[in-house]
């Protein structure tokens, strides 16, 4: 049974930092690319980061470059996003995506960052 569990989110005022985690199970973590989406009411799904297999290649989007940081553990079968310097447009449901031979969602974990 494939599961992916994001824990991390909450609350958090202007300019302050969250950690996001991504615990999986039931598939290969390590032949997967991992990514974070965000979806904002009213708006779709926005690729924030994602991560190579092995950790060597990392992309973000524009809006998030600078003050994100894309990880992961490969022998924890985990997944992390650390998030500085945040502001009231990054509040958004945080998803944990693996994609590979098939794709996979976790579901999701709740950002707020107020004024």
């Amino acid at each position: 049974q494939v599961q992916l569990v994001e824990s991390g989110g909450g609350l958090v005022q202007t300019g302050g930092s969250l950690r996001l985690s991504c615990s999986t199970s039931g598939f290969t973590f390590n032949r997967y690319i991992m990514s974070w989406y965000r979806q904002a009411p009213g708006t779709e799904r926005e690729l924030v980061a994602s991560i190579t297999t092995g950790g060597d290649r990392r992309s973000y989007a524009d809006s998030v470059k600078g003050r994100f940081t894309i990880s992961r553990d490969n022998n924890k079968n985990s997944l992390y996003l650390q998030m500085d310097s945040l502001k009231p447009e990054d509040t958004a449901v945080y998803y944990c995506v693996a994609a590979g031979v098939a794709v996979y969602w976790g579901q999701g974990t709740q950002v707020t960052v107020s004024l």
